[in-house]
């Protein structure tokens, strides 16, 4: 199964923030909410395959969509390995968005994955809004987000 374009375009609407303008890659690194190095639209490797620091040199805009074009890759194998339930497009393309954010570890260790492989759709669609914390903290960004892929996972 592949993401949908709406789920690329949920994926770059939070993860991309270049001149302001949502969906826009950074194309220099910056630390995340966390504090991880980051670049692109979200991504801790670079084109290299090596951690991204903030001595990172800056990328293009088609590096970005590479980087993003591959790590979406690798979160839908992971995805696909974790949730063998029967999913729809859209709540593959939620759950993709989901994991590229959280990563894979936390989605295997989730109650929403626990939730969904018994069948239960419904509480795992309310699980999405409990994953809105970075460091520590209620992150708007993150709300908003989650809203955003528990919306497209029930249409």
């Amino acid at each position: 199964m592949r993401i949908t374009p709406e789920g690329i375009a949920l994926i770059k609407r939070f993860e991309g923030l270049g001149d302001g303008k949502p969906g826009t890659p950074m194309l220099e690194p910056y630390l995340d909410p966390i504090g991880v190095p980051t670049i692109g639209y979200g991504c801790i490797y670079g084109m290299d395959r090596k951690r991204v620091t903030m001595d990172h040199p800056p990328i293009s805009e088609a590096a970005a969509e590479g980087l993003l074009l591959r790590e979406v890759k690798l979160t839908e194998r992971a995805v696909e390995l974790l949730i063998p339930v029967q999913l729809s497009s859209n709540q593959f393309s939620a759950l993709v968005s989901f994991t590229y954010n959280v990563g894979s570890g936390n989605l295997q260790a989730s109650t929403l994955r626990q939730k969904l492989n018994r069948g239960d759709y419904d509480g795992a669609a309310g699980e999405f809004p409990k994953w809105r914390l970075a460091g520590g903290r209620i992150l708007r960004g993150l709300v908003i987000r989650r809203d955003a892929e528990m919306s497209l996972f029930l249409a």
